[in-house]
Parts: C-alpha cells; structure tokens; sequence
C-alpha cells in the first residue's frame, strides 16, 4: 500500500519512501518495519519519537543499510539521499557515504567503540578512510576534533582506551567519529542513553551547537518528547512499525491527533503536578512483531476487535504538513 502524504519541501536532503523491513524468523519473514515514510529538509532536524518496539532504531539502520544479514531484508521502498537511492547503491559508493556523508551515533558507546585500540586511532581511521590523510595527519587532526566536541586536555585523551573514560566522555568520542568528515546528515540514535541528566542536556546541546556549525541535517531518535520539543523542528511518531502522526513540532505539540501521540504526551512529567503524584501510563505493551495486526495496531493495544483490526487505516493530511493514520477509533478525523 502506497502511503501518500509527504512533507512538501523541495529542499530535502532525505526523502524516505515506503520502507518496508522484514526479518527471517522459524515461522517464516515478519514485517518490523511497514511504509514508513518522511523527509529530512536540509539543515533542520526531525525527531522519530516512540516506545521501545515500535521501529525506531530498525528504521534509522536500513537508512544506510546496517541491519543484520541475511537476517533483515528491505522488502521495498526508497531512501534517496542528496537524489541518489541508498538502498540500490553499490557497495563501494556505500563505504563512502557511511562515515563521510552520513554520520552515525549509536546509543550505547561502551559497545561502539573498540576497548582494545586508542580512541585516537579509532578517530584516525575514519579520517585515513573518507578524507585519504596518513597516519601521522589523522592523528593530529582527531586531537582538534575532541577539542572540538569539547573533551578537556585532548592531547592526553587521544592516547586512551575507552574503559578509561566515562559515560559522556565516551559519547563525545562517538559524536566525534560521526563528525570527524563533516557529514551531510547527522543520525542518532538515542544518544543520550545510560547518562545521567546533567550529561543528556550537554550532550543533546553539544549536537545541537555541532550541528547548526556544519550546516547539516539530523535525525534524532528517542523516547522523550521533551527532547524533541527543545531539539527538533519536525517529529514521526512511530508505533508498531508504522508512523501513526507527523508534523511541524509546534503544530504536533499544539494539536496532537492520534490517541498514541496524545498518550506520550500525557505521559511527559508537568509543572503543575503534585509532588510524587502518579504520571499517566499507557496500559498494556507493544505487541510482538510476529503478532502485529494488519489493521491498527494501537487498537490491538487497547483489546478493541472489530474492523479495525483488519484493515489498515488511510494516511490522510489533516491541517497542512500535518498527518496521520487516521483510525476512527484513535482519531476525531471524519472521512467527509
């Protein structure tokens, strides 16, 4: 099913076309990830916000095609960068996009960076690969890059290991190898992971700063609406493999619509709650990928039956660059 519907900018850098995912299981392929579509403009970041299990990190992945294999396949769908389709792209012209015009930050650093080389020499190699300088050259230059995401006595660090650092140390070395070659389009995922408070917020300030310095674009995954309020100028709602609700921020905040987008927010601590109050839940859990319902699956959530269930709810624009799947049951929208 082709979902119509995309944000109306000629200037994007990404555009994302029904990406469909499937993974290999006992009981044969299931769809993890199911025509999902959105643009990422040039120079603007976009939050894709969701509970654990709804698609996020699987979706961020196969936009550079990272997944697992053979276990993962991209069923269908288009992911055109700067108008070239990622996902026909040799794999020569692949190595050079990763690293050098997409950057990646994984969520969890102790796993994404190697214990047993220097954190010089891992920045190093990714300068030596995309920008072609010698050893010697990318060394020096990976020292600036930690002054740069603002890792104190640089000159000291780039001859460490990563068990020698801390959380948010370690995550500024990992932002440091996504942006060692300046790229075009900044994805991460979760960043801001296992750190406490006062890190999140240098870090999420660190990309921010970073960012509007390179000119380039983001996409930044994660759990907290508050993130993406302060961060981010457009937001995906994703649940159960699809995007339920999409749109400007303030537009998203202002006036959410799908019954999912209006439960995260509700669920976002407040000012005006009593103190050790209660912060409304969502009952019941995102159900497993093999169980997911061809219909709409926040329905399959709430225990509904019916046909909504069965068939799958259209994707319809509700005020400009506004849009969501529009399920009579989790939304007001009224076919007219």
């Amino acid at each position: 099913m082709a979902i119509k519907g995309i944000f109306k900018s000629e200037q994007n850098l990404l555009e994302v076309r029904n990406l469909t995912v499937a993974f290999k299981t006992e009981n044969g392929p299931v769809r993890a990830i199911d025509d999902v579509c959105f643009d990422v403009p040039r120079g603007k970041c976009v939050g894709i916000v969701g509970e654990s299990g709804c698609g996020k990190s699987i979706t961020a992945m196969s936009l550079v095609r990272l997944l697992p294999q053979p276990a993962a396949k991209i069923l269908r769908g288009r992911v055109m960068f700067d108008g070239e389709d990622v996902l026909t792209m040799p794999y020569d012209r692949l190595r050079e996009l990763r690293g050098g015009e997409v950057g990646v930050i994984f969520q969890e650093p102790l796993r994404a960076l190697n214990p047993v080389h220097r954190i010089g020499d891992q920045i190093a190699e990714t300068l030596m690969l995309h920008r072609g300088l010698t050893y010697e050259a990318a060394v020096k230059e990976a020292v600036e890059i930690l002054r740069y995401v603002h890792i104190p006595d640089p000159e000291l660090r780039v001859n460490e290991y990563p068990m020698s650092l801390s959380g948010g140390m370690r995550q500024r070395v990992v932002i440091a190898i996504a942006l060692a070659c300046r790229p075009k389009l900044i994805i991460a995922d979760e960043p801001t992971t296992a750190l406490d408070v006062t890190v999140q917020q240098q870090i999420l300030a660190l990309l921010r700063e970073l960012k509007e310095q390179m000119g380039s674009s983001a996409i930044l995954i994660t759990h907290d609406l508050g993130v993406i309020a302060q961060h981010c100028d457009r937001v995906v709602v994703m649940y159960g493999g699809r995007v339920v609700e999409r749109a400007e921020v303030k537009e998203l905040f202002a006036n959410p619509c799908h019954a999912y987008t209006k439960a995260l927010l509700a669920s976002m601590p407040r000012p005006e709650y009593p103190r050790k109050s209660h912060l409304p839940t969502i009952p019941g859990s995102v159900a497993p990928i093999h169980e997911f319902v061809p219909g709409c699956r926040f329905c399959q959530r709430m225990g509904r039956s019916g046909d909504t269930l069965i068939d799958r709810p259209r994707f319809v624009e509700i005020s400009p660059d506004h849009f969501v799947e529009a399920c009579p049951l989790c939304t007001e929208y009224k076919e007219e």
